[in-house]
């Protein structure tokens, strides 16, 4: 073997910081994802500044290596004892290898002795901000060579720009991520995880508009606990937030896709039911009635059973027109059926 003079020539190990080398690639989020055009063009461009024919962007997993970019090279994963850049890692430096072939490390290697034959390596490590080295940048070559000083150099310098690209990458994803954390908490109600009234608001003036353009139809259901008042004072708000919560659970479990359960305020939910006229709406509270009373509540070691009033509106573009006049006829609605305890109730203006 011929090591190439300043470049390190490192064992064939498990580096001592292994466990917060992998910790730095992970945060990267980068393994099994797609293309990226910009490291495309960085590695095709390593190849042909080093006048190499074949150029990889390597990023080593715990047991595989992982390819995010190819010029050339045959596959998408090798196993990582089966891989020339399991060595770069053990380092910051470069690795270079003059002819794999005849080094006992990488002779048995299968791109040694199978397609693509490979007997040149050079790897430039690609850094973490805090020094991990999370795979290589690598040119490769099926003849034994060195590169010189300046393809060197220039090798390491396309490096340092791929992990500013997954730098980059890293902290437009987080970006993304926060703002969409952001946005649920925003429109989420924190106890049921059901929308909030805010986004039932929302909502509520998208659909009823949807539904005046097409005349389609759109219901409203509002649901009240009967035992909820009662909870909060003989058990505690604590047993109070364990209901709502279930039942905010069941909620969600039995509504279709397009519609939209809600906390409404602290004691009542509304469901916004798009293409639902008021007879299908009608169906579900009783449904949801019959569903909330089989499912007891174990609350102080003794299981409670629940009763909940819903109260119906529906959109008739006359005198309920719009969002505010449907949640009004739902709540009147809603008042008559828990003062007389008989659940759901016919439509009231």
């Amino acid at each position: 073997m011929q090591v190439a003079e300043n470049v390190t020539s490192l064992p064939l190990a498990r580096p001592q910081t292994e466990q917060f080398r992998l910790a730095a690639l992970q945060r990267y989020q980068i393994l099994d994802t797609g293309p990226d055009a910009d490291i495309d063009f960085l590695t095709s461009l390593a190849a042909r500044l080093c006048g190499m024919p074949l150029a990889c962007v390597a990023l080593v997993d715990s047991e595989r290596v992982w390819f995010k970019s190819g010029h050339g090279v045959p596959t998408h994963t090798l196993a990582r004892d089966d891989s020339y850049c399991a060595l770069a890692v053990l380092g910051e430096g470069m690795t270079e290898i003059s002819d794999v072939q005849q080094d006992y490390r990488t002779a048995a290697m299968s791109w040694s002795v199978q397609a693509p034959q490979v007997r040149h390596y050079c790897a430039a490590p690609l850094l973490s901000p805090d020094g991990y080295p999370l795979g290589t940048l690598a040119v490769l070559a099926d003849q034994p060579g060195q590169l010189d000083e300046q393809q060197r150099s220039t090798l390491q310098q396309l490096a340092r720009q791929i992990m500013a690209i997954l730098d980059r990458n890293a902290a437009q994803a987080e970006l993304a991520r926060v703002l969409q954390e952001r946005e649920l908490l925003a429109t989420t109600d924190e106890l049921t995880g059901l929308h909030n009234r805010r986004s039932l608001q929302q909502k509520l003036t998208f659909e009823v508009a949807r539904a005046r353009r097409f005349r389609s139809h759109l219901s409203v259901l509002m649901l009240e606990l009967d035992e909820l008042a009662g909870l909060r004072v003989t058990l505690g708000p604590a047993a109070a937030e364990q209901v709502l919560a279930s039942v905010g659970q069941l909620l969600r479990d039995n509504v279709r896709v397009i519609d939209v359960p809600s906390r409404y305020n602290d004691t009542q939910f509304c469901i916004l039911l798009p293409n639902t006229p008021p007879d299908g709406a009608h169906i579900l509270a009783g449904n949801l009635r019959r569903k909330i009373a089989a499912q007891p509540q174990q609350l102080a070691q003794r299981a409670l059973t629940l009763t909940a009033s819903v109260g119906v509106g529906a959109l008739d573009f006359m005198d309920i027109n719009d969002g505010d006049s449907l949640l009004q006829q739902a709540e009147r609605a809603l008042n008559l059926a828990s003062s007389n305890s008989a659940g759901a109730r016919p439509l009231h203006g």
